[in-house]
């Protein structure tokens, strides 16, 4: 089975957003594997292991993201692509990504596509299902069960904190959801082994892609905090007097009613 993961490098879910001259800051900041995206290369690893294939994971950004490529090496990835475009795209949005991933991918012949729900920098949800139309082949997203029998595939979908079952084929892209799995650390023989798996690395040049074909669809207008949040009250006094207090609070300062 010929098994492809989309992964994205993300800041680190403990780090502290900084916000300078209207662009997050990535000065010292720790970067890892988008956590979705962890889910979709444990979800191949298996499939893999159960049905036989190879996994090629890829991503589209700089050298930088070489590290968390070796790390999904490390895990039990096959292959790594670093499709670099540094100095080919000023601005990208989601149809920038999907245009280039689709572009690799079209001649590969994948039977099995993952990616992650959403990337918890961007939270669009959008690459995965873009990648799906541009190749022609169907999608599911938000998955939490995966089976596979010959070119029949049932998933289970999350639905708003309920179960939707499909019954689909393959090819087939999906998008994977928190509880499908749970994603293994890499072992030491892991990433021992990590350090020898072949890691290309493209451009768009490589793909016949010049910098007008994925011009960015949408433009980013403002970045800011949301504001602080200001301390709570506690009310005091009879039941009563509680209420109309409360009452009063919302009139006048929330000004809610």
């Amino acid at each position: 089975m010929n098994i492809f993961v989309l992964m994205k490098r993300t800041f680190d879910t403990e780090e502290k957003i900084v916000i300078n001259n209207g662009q997050v800051s990535e000065d010292g900041a720790e970067f890892i594997i988008n956590p979705y995206d962890e889910y979709a290369i444990e979800e191949a690893i298996q499939v893999r292991d159960k049905h036989g294939g190879e996994i090629t994971v890829v991503t589209v950004g700089n050298e930088d993201a070489e590290k968390e490529l070796r790390t999904a090496l490390a895990m039990g990835c096959d292959k790594a692509v670093l499709i670099n475009v540094e100095d080919d795209v000023e601005e990208s949005d989601q149809y920038t990504t999907a245009k280039i991933l689709a572009e690799y991918l079209k001649d590969k012949n994948p039977d099995l596509i993952l990616a992650g729900n959403v990337a918890i920098d961007g939270g669009s949800g959008q690459v995965g299902p873009r990648v799906a139309e541009l190749l022609g082949i169907p999608y599911v997203t938000t998955i939490t069960k995966l089976d596979i029998d010959g070119g029949k595939v049932m998933v289970v979908r999350d639905v708003e904190g309920d179960e939707e079952i499909i019954e689909t084929s393959l090819p087939l892209l999906v998008t994977a959801q928190q509880g499908l799995n749970e994603p293994r650390y890499p072992s030491l023989p892991g990433i021992m082994k990590a350090k020898k798996k072949p890691l290309e690395e493209l451009e768009l040049d490589d793909l016949d892609l010049e910098e007008d074909d994925v011009e960015a669809k949408t433009k980013t207008i403002e970045i800011f905090l949301p504001p602080k949040k200001e301390s709570g009250k506690i009310l005091q006094g009879e039941l009563a007097d509680q209420v109309k207090e409360l009452v009063s609070l919302l009139h006048t300062e929330a000004k809610v009613i």
